[in-house]
């Protein structure tokens, strides 16, 4: 089969071996892939597959079912799914845990599906899992015009949350129309003071794909009992943090990498999203943003829209 390697930081189609079905796993026949800001890290050296995983990127997919392992049951050869990858996606073919498959939401084809799994485990096992954003809370995303926050920002609307998120002007009123509530352009206003200013209080929950730039900021950003979760380092892994400033909102900080969990954990968030979120999906209060398929060949130029950040929402591949 062919699949994109990374030789010497770069991303080089190839003729590879087929993956097979170990025990309790599918192999699935790729119909599209997500891009994630991760896989441009893995390319540069900066996130290592896990043990054992795909030495290939691509955290996520869509495609039809072509072998089932020994061990797994309620898959069948020719079943269209989604997929959460911890690598692999960047193929004509992935072995995946069957836990970590996903159904065809109703009313959406496979290269659409294949643009849900990553964003949809992430921002619900964070925002709603972890950080219980509820119904009247206010909910801060930065990367507003990205893959991740194109899918929170929908997710904190259909949840009956005030959305404020922070973008490029040029992305402002595409964002309005999927729910956000606020958008401030980051490169000219102060997102803590309009956050204040939005509501009197501040941010309940906030996520953040930036890390260290924003660390500080954040804290002054959360409302009081507020939750502040960390999944990104586009702005540095190293930052001070003022322990009294946080202590004075009753505030939490987390960090969350999902590539790295063992697979009974992913299963346990691909349930809880298929149980929590697929409907919302079917219902039409969420929809998959794709700004662009590309043909797998052409992951190098896909990666450098992704470094660019002038896309709005996800890139996809398709073998």
């Amino acid at each position: 089969m062919q699949a994109i390697v990374i030789e010497d930081k770069q991303l080089v189609p190839r003729e590879v071996p087929d993956p097979e079905a170990g025990a309790g796993e599918v192999v699935v026949d790729v119909t599209a892939a997500g891009v994630n800001r991760a896989d441009v890290a893995q390319r540069q050296g900066h996130y290592p597959p896990p043990p054992g995983s795909s030495p290939y990127p691509g955290l996520e997919c869509a495609g039809v079912i072509s072998a089932v392992g020994p061990g797994v049951t309620g898959r069948h050869v020719g079943e269209r799914v989604g997929a959460l990858l911890a690598g692999g996606g960047y193929a004509e073919r992935v072995a995946v845990p069957a836990g970590q498959l996903l159904p065809v939401p109703a009313g959406l084809s496979l290269t659409e599906t294949a643009a849900l799994p990553e964003v949809a485990c992430t921002v619900w096992s964070n925002v709603v899992d972890r950080d219980r954003l509820r119904k009247g809370q206010t909910l801060l995303v930065h990367g507003g015009g990205s893959g991740i926050g194109t899918f929170a920002i929908q997710l904190g609307h259909a949840l009956g949350a005030s959305v404020v998120t922070t973008a490029r002007a040029s992305k402002h009123d595409v964002l309005r129309r999927l729910g956000a509530d606020l958008v401030i352009d980051y490169t000219t206003d102060d997102f803590v003071a309009a956050t204040r200013d939005f509501n009197g209080r501040g941010a309940d929950v906030i996520l953040d794909i930036v890390g260290a730039k924003y660390l500080s900021r954040n804290i002054e950003a959360l409302a009081p009992d507020g939750r502040l979760s960390v999944i990104g380092m586009q702005g540095g892994r190293q930052a001070e943090l003022d322990l009294g400033a946080l202590m004075a909102k009753r505030g939490s900080v987390s960090s969350t990498s999902l590539r790295a969990r063992p697979p009974a954990d992913k299963a346990r968030i691909v349930a809880g999203v298929t149980r929590a979120v697929w409907p919302l999906i079917e219902a039409g209060a969420i929809r998959p943003i794709i700004e662009t398929t590309m043909p797998l060949a052409d992951a190098a130029e896909a990666h450098k829209l992704m470094e660019s950040s002038d896309h709005l929402g996800k890139i996809l591949l398709t073998p």
